[in-house]
């Protein structure tokens, strides 16, 4: 099969039947991009993630670009990103036109309520596979909590806190980094 063409089907299935946004597509593009087609390691997925929630954008997108690049350069990024974002277009751009006509429907507001459970579910998936597949541990829990505290109680901005994990993550590689080599 075409590279390009396989490419295009595998994320705008991706696009297509993934309900709640960017995380909760990461165990659907893990499946197929790790484990089906193999495009990626499991060690390069974790990164693709780490560059790609680092980024402004739609995570799902900012990975459906990395991963089209790396497999086809330029075009191979350009299609990763057409499929992944085209059926939610089609789909919200479906909604919107219909929407006013059921609205007030108590049908479609149950579903919509019945909905929201299982995307916080499909968002909390990908966390916990996530941190164990990176080797979180509970001491290593604590940073991403200090950070939230940080934004939402002290109104720190998330760009210091990104600022200041990528200046600790650098020190912290060279501070590794030496250790190893006085080691040897």
């Amino acid at each position: 099969m075409n590279i390009y063409l396989d490419v295009f089907l595998t994320f705008s299935k991706i696009g297509a039947f993934t309900l709640g946004g960017g995380y909760a597509m990461l165990p659907l593009i893990e499946r197929e991009v790790v484990d089906n087609k193999h495009w990626l390691q499991k060690e390069e997925f974790l990164d693709v993630i780490a560059v790609a929630q680092s980024l402004p954008g739609v995570m799902a997108v900012n990975t459906s670009i990395f991963i089209g690049y790396r497999l086809k350069g330029v075009k191979g990024s350009l299609v990763s990103l057409l499929a992944t974002v085209l059926p939610s277009f089609v789909i919200i751009l479906l909604i919107a036109m219909y929407f006013t006509h059921f609205k007030d429907n108590t049908v479609v507001a149950a579903i919509f309520k019945g909905i929201r459970p299982a995307v916080v579910a499909l968002i909390a998936v990908p966390v916990f596979t996530t941190a164990k597949s990176a080797g979180i541990t509970w001491k290593t829990v604590a940073i991403p909590i200090i950070a939230a505290i940080l934004i939402s109680f002290l109104g720190v901005s998330p760009i210091w806190i990104v600022l200041a994990a990528g200046l600790g993550g650098f020190v912290y590689g060279k501070i590794a980094g030496n250790t190893k080599q006085t080691e040897k």
